[in-house]
């Protein structure tokens, strides 16, 4: 945190902490008491009352402080430069406490009063009013055993400079006294660790840095000055608008000059130089509007013209500033102020302001004798020495505001009074809820015992609607919930300003700041009537990529084409971007264009057949089970083991359903699983033909004499333990294969430069080699079986049916290897579909084509006298 005070002010600090030190003495014939040692001499304005609220406001603008010496007690620093606009937010503190005392409903029972002072806008002064409200300006204190009574204020609303709410609120923090500001924005007090009893009514600075970039934003100004004053408010805004505006990635700052607090022509000629040297026509100003004059001083000297200012809420609204001399200069100006308010019944309230009116205060009213001095430019009895001679008027105290024009009277546009209003009606919320409290609610009080403290939990917890609509609640750091105006400052034909509202910047629960503009209310003091353009360098257009100036901030850049194959379809990118690997970079390089894929699809007519075959097969195989189960009591179902058959049948189903993870775009799961699965399912069914195969060899053997023993190694549990081993063995092979290296999808596009072919890549060659070779030996070894056993004596010799599907299987396979391998990209898989459904098919109609012909149309030959012929061989199941 960088607090900026000066020497003076240390001083003061120093000065008033040593008069606030008290001499306590404790006689034994009276109570311990404790005696001030000195009094501060403030400009206020009071009013009693059961609980009294404090408040600091800026009624003179200029302070006059006495030489120090330190050989004799310091006199008091006088103020002047009356600040008509000061002394009316404290009139709407006063109005408000007014209002609420007459509200039955709000602190019912309970009178309100005030005890207002005047900081003069110096720290010493109003850190010293401060100590004065919460401490008492009594000469002697006297000490109470019980600790009980009210403090002399109840909470404080102020201050309206960020510096001096850091000042006094650390000091007030460290007893809880809560403290309520109208116009402090720095975002530092948000830090509830260090002011853990500081409230405002006017959004921090952090909420109006965003705005301000979203403003810049929604006008593409990229490239912008920064102007700030040297101060808590403009160093504190400065290092959040650099921060933010790095992190938005919506720009970039060309130059950061700090203002000088008084008028240094040649510091201003510098910063004026260098504003006029930049290449940046928007200027962002984080400063008050006294900063502003002595830099517009400079500019109109210069005639430095075609600026766009972006004013803060310190002078966006400034009336010193829309004069006719400067609006050729200022016209246009875009700002955020504080956002307005309607106050119903103040301005009958300050028409009735009267010098004759002390309102309850002992120690008279002098902030409003000096108002009606300034406005009516007299003065009250006596008059300084000459007034009279000079043609000076005396102040009667019955003059009528109705008689001048003042912008006092002016309550149209009512900003921070509206704060101020706001700021009292938190407080006496929160008073009534402290008072009116249940137990076990977060503490409660009387009247007689209240404490600042008390109060800090339920200010954190007020919330109640303004007069003119707007909620109002504070977040844990204390901010209030952000609401902005955004002005633009109109250029009459007659040289005068007009400030009017064109948009507004509010907080939202969902989605964060938003920004409503009207752009056709907007004037832009330029001769396009339009906003002007502020880059470093013109925008980069697809198809280009940034690359940065050495040197130079990051919004200068020059533009660099992309290269071959690489787009990019946004406006200053730092980078192109490869087309994925379905596309390619079209002729301007701004977007990539689809690339013709290649790979056995659903929807080609090759695709449509096989699938459509697939499916076939596997309805055959349905029915042909059906028809098996329905027929398993006979004899040409029962014969050779039926539960083999109907193994058979669905490894079969299973082979033709394969042959569909082939077809389709591959995919990881798909790779992996199509030759899994193949060999998996033909293994299961090759498996049970060698085991039918054997079975039959078994048989035969065991009719002749002396090999009946042989028949034991073949029972049905011996059959499933073969047909499960063998399987379990392809299960392993396939397993291994996936784990170590397993198939995976991938895009070829070395066939065709404009085309994406999609395959699937083996990933092991050993282990699907070893995969097809496991098949062809078990397929070579029921082959050679059942050609052993073709000529057995049977009428229904099922080994020649086994003995012809085997050789057809063994001449797909033979012929799909050459063919695999010099077929591309799709064709590759078509011919391995083809081969999984010509070898299927072949299974399915040698095997089980004769046994349906004989079920469905041959019945008579179904029996087992017709299928042993002469023969008394017995192939019936186990």
């Amino acid at each position: 945190m960088i607090v900026m005070y000066s020497c003076k002010d240390k001083i003061l600090l120093l000065l008033l902490l040593h008069l606030f030190c008290s001499h306590c003495s404790s006689p034994s014939t009276r109570p311990p008491s404790c005696r001030s040692q000195g009094q501060f001499h403030l400009s206020g304005m009071h009013k009693t009352g059961d609980v009294i609220l404090g408040g600091l406001f800026e009624i003179n603008f200029f302070s006059v402080f006495p030489d120090l010496s330190f050989t004799s007690e310091p006199q008091h620093p006088t103020c002047h430069g009356f600040d008509v606009l000061g002394f009316r937010q404290a009139q709407t503190m006063a109005f408000a406490v007014d209002e609420i005392n007459r509200n039955a409903e709000l602190l019912p029972n309970v009178t309100l009063g005030y005890s207002l002072y005047d900081n003069c806008v110096k720290l010493g002064i109003g850190f010293r009013a401060a100590l004065a409200l919460i401490s008492g300006q009594e000469e002697e204190i006297v000490m109470e055993d019980n600790c009980s009574g009210s403090p002399p204020v109840l909470a404080i609303v102020g201050d309206s400079s960020s510096t001096r709410c850091i000042a006094i609120s650390t000091v007030l923090g460290l007893y809880r006294v809560p403290m309520v500001s109208y116009f402090a924005t720095c975002s530092c007090l948000s830090d509830r660790q260090k002011f853990p009893s500081f409230f405002r009514t006017i959004p921090s600075d952090a909420f109006q840095v965003n705005a301000m970039i979203q403003i810049l934003k929604h006008f593409g100004w990229t490239w912008v000055g920064l102007l700030i004053s040297a101060d808590d408010y403009g160093l504190h805004a400065a290092k959040s608008f650099q921060s933010d505006l790095s992190l938005s990635d919506e720009g970039c700052l060309a130059y950061l000059e700090v203002l000088p607090w008084g008028n240094e022509p040649p510091e201003l000629r510098r910063i004026v130089d260098v504003m006029k040297a930049s290449t940046a026509r928007v200027v962002v100003v984080f400063a008050h509007e006294s900063h502003m004059i002595n830099l517009m001083e400079e500019v109109v000297r210069q005639n430095l013209t075609g600026l766009q200012w972006l004013a803060s809420e310190a002078w966006s609204t400034a009336a010193v500033l829309q004069t006719p001399d400067l609006m050729p200069y200022l016209g246009g100006t875009l700002g955020i102020a504080i956002r307005r308010g309607e106050i119903p019944g103040l301005r009958d309230f300050l028409l009735e302001i009267n010098p004759n009116i002390k309102h309850n205060s002992s120690s008279g009213n002098s902030m409003v004798n000096q108002f009606w001095e300034f406005t009516f430019q007299c003065r009250f009895a006596p008059p300084p020495a000459g007034w009279v001679e000079n043609g000076g008027k005396v102040c009667s105290g019955k003059e009528d505001l109705r008689t001048v024009e003042t912008e006092f009277l002016d309550i149209f546009n009512l900003r921070p009074e509206y704060n101020v209003y706001k700021a009292v009606y938190a407080l006496a919320h929160a008073l009534h809820d402290l008072l009116r409290c249940e137990p076990g609610s977060g503490g409660c009080a009387a009247l007689e015992t209240l404490e600042p403290w008390q109060l800090v939990y339920y200010l954190e917890r007020v919330n109640f609607t303004a007069s003119f609509g707007d909620q109002v609640s504070f977040d844990e750091n204390g901010d209030v919930l952000p609401i902005y105006d955004v002005m633009n400052w109109l250029r009459l034909p007659d040289g005068r300003a007009n400030v009017q509202n064109v948009g507004e910047v509010k907080m939202s629960a969902f989605s964060g700041e938003q920004l409503t503009l009207d752009g056709d209310k907007i004037f832009w003091n330029f001769e396009s009537k339009k906003p002007p353009r502020s880059v470093c360098s013109e925008n980069c257009p697809p198809g280009t990529r940034m690359v940065r100036k050495k040197g130079e901030p990051e919004c200068c850049f020059d533009c660099i084409p992309c290269s071959e194959g690489m787009v990019n379809n946004k406006t200053n990118s730092l980078e192109c971007f490869s087309c994925p690997e379905d596309f390619w970079s079209s002729p301007r390089r701004d977007h990539c264009v689809l690339r013709q894929t290649e790979f056995l699809s659903y929807q080609e007519p090759l695709g449509i057949c096989l699938t459509a075959a697939s499916l076939l097969g596997t309805f055959i195989c349905a029915v042909v089970l059906g028809i098996f189960i329905y027929h398993r009591s006979t004899p040409i179902v029962r014969a050779n083991n039926s539960e083999l058959s109907f193994q058979l049948l669905l490894s079969l189903q299973l082979c033709f359903l394969c042959s569909l993870l082939f077809i389709g775009r591959p995919r990881l799961w798909t790779c992996q699983l199509r030759h899994a699965a193949f060999g998996i399912s033909f293994v299961l069914c090759v498996s049970c033909i060698l085991v039918k195969t054997m079975v039959v060899l078994a048989v035969f053997k065991a009719s002749k004499p002396g090999g009946g023993a042989s028949l034991k190694w073949f029972g049905a549990s011996q059959q499933r333990g073969i047909v499960l081993v063998l399987t379990s063995v392809q299960a392993a092979i396939c397993t291994a294969w996936l784990v170590t290296n397993s198939p995976a999808p991938h895009k070829n596009t070395q066939y065709h430069n404009d085309k994406i072919v999609y395959e699937c890549v083996v990933g092991s060659t050993v282990g699907f080699s070893v995969l097809l070779g496991y098949i062809g030996l078990l397929a070579i070894l029921s082959f050679v079986l059942a050609f052993m056993a073709r000529n057995l004596p049977n009428n229904f010799n099922e080994a020649k049916l086994i003995t012809f599907s085997m050789l057809i299987f063994c001449a797909v396979w033979v012929a799909f290897v050459p063919a695999y391998v010099s077929s591309p990209g799709k064709y590759a898989d078509a011919v391995e579909v083809f081969a999984i459904l010509a070898s299927s098919f072949g299974l399915l109609m040698a095997l089980f084509g004769p046994k349906c012909y004989i079920i469905l149309l041959r019945p008579e030959r179904n029996t087992k006298k017709a299928l042993m012929g002469r023969s008394t061989i017995g192939t019936s199941e186990k």
